[in-house]
């Protein structure tokens, strides 16, 4: 069993507190190869774990072979419509089974040919029938629990996950202003950052860094937030107001390029975006007429697969201007993103110090805390 010292677990002590009171977490968290790997035990593969947007697998037979918790995992739509996940482990001698993503009838292994369909049942087995006492319908592929909310998809490896409306908690009501469920992909795209994957989520989640990284591009943009909602649930959340719209670069904004503001928002939510983070590995960003969002799956402890993914409702899309005007906005989101990762990969060697040392939370950074309690507590609580 992977313990993690003495000493960073005093440190993590000090994380569990109020956001005004908490202290940062310890760079151990962030570099050191055994809280990974309980991470990856603890977080990835015992909790709830966000795999992006419902349409990504919008057809019947899409697929994408993916690893979390260091687990291979494939998820698919079978052919009633239901969003499943399986091991991607052949059942005969433990091969991966698809690689990549695309769209398929079938599961072939490509060792030895077992063949499954894409409820998980084995329905080919070639020369196994001298074997006595085989039997197809006892080899079919391990399932995992698989939830499809708000548009989202999110997985547990766990045998006995915690009951998903536990997890999930407050978030319904907190997004209820928007049409979450109904928003469509319309760009996503995959990338790797030479840091910790905590610290990826995190500057999105504070205002804090906005004038001194962003200070042309979304600097001016941005309000000072509101305060954060004490919320239950594995998330943290905040609102702030914009001026202008939050998917537009500061010097776009009042020239006529936005798209409409979704119709479901009403007072100060047609003017701000929503700032949430799914933990472990969600970050979304509401807005008045679109959302982004990021996920992350770490790789190691100095290394994030990270996708963006962004979407508007589809009346927004059947604008006659709309693909032009989108460009801009991942324009925006793009830029922003370009301005974030070197500092995020600075940030990353300075916690390879020995004397690295605990902070505290601004007032512009109460979601980064909340995480870090939640955080905390998941790892001391084993």
């Amino acid at each position: 069993m992977v313990e993690i010292s003495l000493e960073t677990q005093e440190a993590l002590r000090r994380c569990i507190a109020s956001p005004e009171r908490a202290h940062t977490l310890p760079a151990a968290c962030y570099v050191d190869s055994e809280v990974f790997e309980m991470e990856q035990n603890l977080l990835f593969r015992s909790g709830w774990v966000g795999l992006g947007r419902s349409d990504r697998w919008a057809n019947k037979g899409d697929y994408s072979a993916l690893e979390i918790g260091g687990v291979p995992v494939v998820i698919t739509r079978d052919e009633n419509g239901k969003l499943r996940a399986f091991a991607n482990t052949c059942r005969h001698r433990s091969s991966q089974i698809m690689t990549g993503e695309g769209t398929c009838s079938r599961f072939r292994c490509p060792f030895h040919f077992w063949t499954y369909a894409l409820d998980g049942r084995l329905v080919g087995a070639p020369s196994m029938q001298k074997t006595p006492g085989f039997n197809q319908e006892d080899f079919g592929l391990k399932e995992f629990a698989l939830q499809e909310s708000h548009g989202f998809v999110l997985l547990s490896l766990a045998e006995t996950p915690t009951p998903f409306d536990v997890w999930l908690g407050d978030f319904t009501k907190i997004h209820k202003p928007w049409p979450a469920e109904e928003l469509v992909t319309t760009r996503r795209r995959e990338f790797t950052v030479n840091c910790n994957w905590k610290a990826f989520a995190e500057v999105f989640n504070e205002y804090y860094h906005l004038p001194y990284i962003h200070p042309v591009s979304i600097g001016t943009t941005y309000n000072e937030p509101d305060e954060s909602e004490e919320v239950k649930g594995a998330f943290a959340t905040h609102f702030g107001t914009t001026e202008g719209t939050g998917g537009l670069l500061d010097e776009e904004q009042g020239l006529n390029k936005e798209l409409p503001i979704m119709e479901s928002l009403t007072g100060r939510l047609r003017a701000g975006v929503r700032y949430s983070w799914m933990f472990p590995n969600i970050v979304t960003a509401f807005g008045s007429d679109s959302m982004w969002m990021y996920e992350i799956y770490p790789e190691s402890p100095d290394r994030s697969n990270c996708a963006m993914t962004v979407c508007f409702p589809e009346s927004t899309i059947d604008e006659k201007d709309f693909e032009e005007k989108s460009e801009i906005y991942y324009e925006r989101f793009e830029a922003a993103l370009a301005e974030d990762i070197p500092m995020l990969e600075q940030q990353h060697a300075g916690m390879k110090s020995p004397f690295a040392q605990q902070g505290r939370y601004s007032y512009l950074e109460p979601s980064v805390a909340r995480f870090a309690s939640w955080y905390a507590e998941s790892l001391l609580a084993n």
